[in-house]
């Protein structure tokens, strides 16, 4: 059986802001228990990475954006890991590992340490200076 190719993402549209980040805390509360640990650091550490940020909840998955750079983190938590999809990670010094699509790249984190290495916080420093999904 042939596998699917996964659609680009530009064929989607992307998420509307939302005008706090409440959506988004409502989001991380409804995750699995065990992973609610991991995606409360992501989200703390990508606060205090990014300034001027905008969030949204689409397709069951978190969004952190500015208006200048569009979406530059999507997070989605499933039953054992939490994806953090940089939308420009392609063009980051070092990208994270994973992704098949033109520009964004992702990570599987299984733990709380995965989730708060040096290398982590510098891709988020890195969303936070990268165009993303406009």
């Amino acid at each position: 059986m042939a596998k699917m190719k996964r659609k680009p993402i530009s064929t989607r549209k992307p998420p509307v802001p939302a005008d706090d980040s409440t959506d988004v805390d409502d989001w991380t509360s409804r995750v699995m228990p065990d992973l609610q640990p991991i995606v409360a650091s992501l989200d703390q550490q990508i606060r205090k990475a990014i300034p001027d940020l905008q969030y949204a909840v689409k397709w069951k998955k978190a969004y952190y954006g500015r208006e200048d750079l569009g979406w530059v983190i999507e997070m989605v938590a499933y039953d054992i890991s939490v994806n953090m999809v940089f939308l420009g990670g392609a063009d980051f010094d070092s990208p994270p590992p994973l992704g098949d699509t033109d520009r964004s790249r992702y990570i599987k984190i299984k733990s709380l340490e995965e989730a708060e290495t040096p290398e982590m916080g510098a891709w988020i420093e890195q969303a936070g200076r990268v165009p993303g999904w406009k």
